[in-house]
């Protein structure tokens, strides 16, 4: 029954992304994001489990990413098509021609197709899980933005609208190009060469842990002082602090 415990954290994992799902398609995105925020939170506590527990399976590894790519991968691809069709809805989309029967068209394209970009960051979160399946050099460390933080990005976004809303921070998230820009970019992040630390602790030493006990306590007071903006600022934090430490010669 033991080496069953940390799948079965998977599959919660697995049906937050489902429930999640929906909430996005019907566009109750704080929902969504409640219920991906927490397959996240499954999403850690399955591997800490198997390695507590020495249960560790190729079955495990194989479920954990398809579990991300509903949780970490539909759904922020489903949040962005949201977004994408917000920033029309709201006249963010900028004036570039119109045809004879009043349809917006966008670089050639009818207006109405532009949402679709956001499932880019679908597909390079499927792609981004698939390498990391069968990458023996991502145990300590990963390479590229995981797919949860990529999803914590994205997800972050509608929250700040809802309750961080004002009319600069409306107008820049709700600008097409910014939410075009944040889609390639997101999916250029996972799938890049950019060696990032993971938060696993061998032991509790400081000095052996020193980046991964200030990313947490940066992140925490960052939370604590500007909540759902600090996630984007989170996410930076942690790109540009793993690029500093390869630098020094990571750990």
């Amino acid at each position: 029954m033991r080496k069953h415990i940390p799948n079965l954290i998977t599959l919660l994992n697995v049906l937050c992304g489902c429930v999640a799902t929906v909430f996005a398609v019907q566009n109750h995105l704080e929902m969504a994001a409640l219920f991906v925020f927490l397959g996240i939170f499954f999403d850690f506590f399955d591997g800490l489990a198997a390695r507590l527990l020495k249960v560790q399976s190729a079955l495990g590894v194989q479920l954990d990413s398809l579990a991300d790519v509903i949780t970490s991968g539909l759904v922020p691809g489903i949040v962005m098509y949201q977004l994408l069709g917000m920033s029309q809805s709201a006249g963010a989309i900028l004036d570039v021609g119109s045809s004879s029967d009043g349809d917006m068209y966008w670089v050639g394209l009818k207006a109405s197709l532009l949402p679709f970009l956001g499932f880019l960051i679908t597909v390079a979160s499927a792609y981004r899980l698939a390498k990391f399946n069968i990458d023996e050099n991502q145990v300590s460390s990963f390479i590229g933005l995981p797919t949860p933080a990529n999803a914590l990005l994205i997800l972050s976004f509608p929250l700040i609208l809802l309750y961080h809303g004002n009319d600069l921070l409306n107008n820049i998230i709700l600008n097409p190009w910014f939410l075009i820009g944040t889609t390639l970019l997101s999916s250029y992040l996972l799938n890049s060469r950019i060696q990032l630390f993971a938060l696993k602790f061998k032991n509790w030493s400081f000095k052996d842990n020193a980046l991964r006990y200030s990313f947490v306590i940066v992140s925490l007071v960052l939370l604590l002082t500007m909540k759902f903006i600090a996630i984007p600022a989170i996410i930076a934090f942690y790109i540009i602090s793993s690029l500093i430490n390869n630098l020094n010669g990571p750990k």
